[in-house]
């Protein structure tokens, strides 16, 4: 194990014992709130410190079976019993790793997916629909819960932009990895010559911020409008103004919504979405502050990032940030991430080590 690590673990076991002390105090036991904010903390440590203990025991043990490899006669003994203790130690030592890293609350968290065509015209746009039916399917897989909250369709099919509200505990940490930049290689029905053409989709994924935990926006700071919604007719139309768009003047962020008959239902969903969005903008400047973690994994969803390139005639798709390449493109593209999700968030978990590891104590 890292000697840096190996530190840290000791000085948490330190701050484990003085917990112990603390919460068995009657001072901290009468103040609820304190024993409770203690109390997290200590369950955290434990769950560390049972596996650093274990992790010590099968050190000490291996130092003194080394001893025995000194003896002919017990010489191979020794090397099978090192053998098996070794292997429960990095094992152990895997377990640890996860454990130590720092936890994102946001990661438990419900999640909005906003996804925009850009470049690419009628091509974008549906391509924009596959990949909301793409997170659609994904979140079906994982037994999520999702909702439109705002679409605004294109002519020839697909989507100009369409807001998927993701519900269900750890959709935000699962889906994190997919903000930034789609591209799209294939031949587009319209093309008479067979040429593959190039077309690209944004990605922003943020997180639903609990009511308790939101920043309150200042009603002075926005500016409210109604209209009339419009669509493709049907239950899209109607003929109140129940529709909103809301400006939020300090940052310039607007957001329509439309999708409710009720003018109230609609400006809460709008304002939910800003809240998101206000969000974002803040852990996108924390993320670029902190050099510690290659930013390039989290996107921003902004144009200029490039996550994946879907190359439909190959079947492939390549994730650009891991240098990743597989030809699943079809499964993908019926929900089947964790192909793509798992790779990206074990290269995420292997950063946050190695710049724990350089910390020091």
């Amino acid at each position: 194990m890292n000697n840096s690590i190996l530190n840290k673990l000791k000085s948490l076991r330190d701050r484990y014992q003085e917990l112990e002390y603390m919460l068995a105090q009657q001072d901290t036991i009468t103040n609820r709130e304190y024993f409770k904010t203690l109390s997290k903390e200590y369950l955290k440590l434990s769950k560390i410190m049972k596996n650093f203990i274990q992790w010590e025991e099968l050190h000490h043990d291996i130092q003194n079976i080394k001893i025995l490899l000194n003896d002919i006669e017990m010489q191979e003994i020794a090397k099978e019993e090192l053998y098996v203790l070794h292997q429960k130690k990095n094992i152990l030592e895997k377990k640890i790793n996860i454990l130590l890293l720092p936890e994102n609350p946001n990661d438990q968290h419900s999640c909005f997916v906003e996804i925009r065509s850009a470049t690419g015209g009628d091509e974008s746009a549906i391509f924009a629909g596959e990949l909301f039916r793409m997170y659609s399917r994904y979140a079906e897989l994982c037994g999520w819960k999702s909702e439109i909250i705002y679409t605004s369709e294109s002519e020839k099919g697909g989507f100009k932009e369409i807001i998927l509200k993701i519900k269900g505990k750890g959709a935000c940490g699962r889906l994190k990895f997919e903000s930034g930049g789609h591209r799209v290689q294939r031949v587009p029905e319209t093309e008479s010559q067979g040429r593959i053409h190039t077309s690209t989709c944004t990605v922003a994924v943020m997180p639903v911020i609990p009511q308790a935990e939101k920043a309150e926006i200042n009603s002075s700071d926005l500016k409210i409008d109604t209209f009339r919604s419009s669509g493709a007719g049907g239950q899209h139309v109607n003929t109140t103004d129940s529709a909103i768009r809301i400006t939020h003047l300090p940052t310039g962020q607007v957001v329509e919504c439309q999708d409710e008959r009720s003018q109230h239902k609609n400006k809460a969903k709008a304002l939910s979405i800003l809240s998101a969005r206000i969000y974002a903008a803040q852990l996108e400047k924390i993320h670029q502050e902190n050099s510690s973690i290659r930013k390039v994994l989290l996107g921003s969803g902004s144009r200029s990032d490039r996550n994946r390139t879907y190359n439909f005639p190959q079947n492939r798709i390549t994730d650009h940030r891991i240098n990743l390449t597989i030809y699943k493109l079809d499964e993908v593209l019926q929900g089947k991430l964790d192909v793509l999700i798992d790779p990206i968030s074990q290269e995420y978990q292997a950063d946050l080590l190695s710049s724990l590891s350089q910390e020091k104590i």
